[in-house]
């Protein structure tokens, strides 16, 4: 195999609640992630040069060890003697500082493209080990599907019956959010409306759409929407236009919102790119790991897989 191609996908959280700080200032986590379908597309290549090559689609994005896939990269052929170098190619369609961890995405990525392309034979919970060296959501993005994260958000548990298929709108105002700063701003103890984490599984367990936009909850909107008030505007519109529920995913500032119809959702994407002139309004979807991987010969029959990323 010369060259590997993955879609690193996109989450959101449908729970996002902090429990508590350790001494050495880290949040101790309880939130429920799923992935989505928006991706980005990662190209890993075998080159002969004893290097990195780094580029992508998005002419500012950092290429060299600031990138968190070239930090992955890097990390698996110091970690196992890789002597071959590696080009990666980023094709971004996830928007960078949103709330729905695309970095770390391209991280988990780049983790599982090495693992295959030089045939290491690391398993999943060897690769989710190496993923939480180089970040705490970088495991579940690793894993990804329906996952009760604990901990720093490194715990991780399956929820099974899995989050039911609905349609997701994705809405980034033209913002940046810093993660960091978000988490030392957040008064943890002071925070009132905590999420229903119970709640939630029961609505999910029972495909009920409904009641869980009724227990959508992330403590750090206390945090964020003060410094973005457009956040909670397009929460309240996408109820408006129909969305079962509505919440900022992450430290945000993307604010998604669940719909039982492609229609309706598409109709409400279009509501906001005209109402709010945004760019970054996406219609997606619920996503659940497939089981198995599917291989494209080339037709000299030269060795070219294209895998479903888990």
């Amino acid at each position: 195999m010369e060259e590997i191609r993955l879609k690193a996908r996109a989450k959101i959280n449908l729970t996002l609640d902090v429990t508590g700080k350790r001494e050495n200032g880290y949040h101790e986590l309880c939130m429920i992630m799923q992935t989505v379908g928006l991706y980005d597309e990662i190209i890993l290549r075998k080159i002969p040069e004893d290097t990195i090559r780094l580029s992508s689609n998005v002419g500012w994005l950092p290429t060299d060890s600031r990138n968190l896939a070239w930090k992955a990269a890097d990390l698996m052929r110091r970690t196992y003697g890789i002597a071959e170098g590696v080009s990666i190619g980023i094709n971004k369609r996830i928007p960078v500082a949103a709330g729905l961890a695309g970095g770390s995405a391209d991280c988990a990525a780049v983790l599982v493209g090495m693992n295959r392309l030089f045939s290491l034979g690391l398993s999943a919970k060897q690769l989710e080990e190496e993923a939480f060296m180089l970040g705490t959501d970088i495991p579940y993005c690793v894993r990804r599907g329906t996952v009760l994260a604990e901990g720093l958000g490194e715990v991780l548990t399956n929820i099974e019956p899995p989050c039911p298929f609905c349609y997701v709108v994705l809405a980034k105002p033209p913002v940046s959010v810093s993660t960091a700063k978000v988490y030392q701003a957040l008064k943890w103890d002071q925070v009132q409306q905590h999420p229903d984490t119970e709640g939630m599984l029961e609505a999910m367990a029972e495909g009920d759409i409904s009641q869980m936009g009724k227990r959508l909850c992330n403590v750090l909107e206390t945090v964020t929407i003060p410094m973005h008030p457009k956040i909670a505007v397009l929460k309240e519109a996408l109820l408006n236009l129909g969305a079962e529920g509505a919440l900022m995913s992450g430290s945000g500032p993307t604010v998604f919102g669940l719909f039982l119809e492609r229609e309706q959702a598409k109709r409400a994407a279009r509501a906001l790119r005209r109402n709010f002139s945004m760019r970054d309004v996406f219609v997606t979807q619920i996503y659940h790991v497939p089981h198995g991987k599917k291989e494209r010969r080339k037709k000299d029959g030269r060795h070219k897989i294209s895998y479903q990323f888990q």
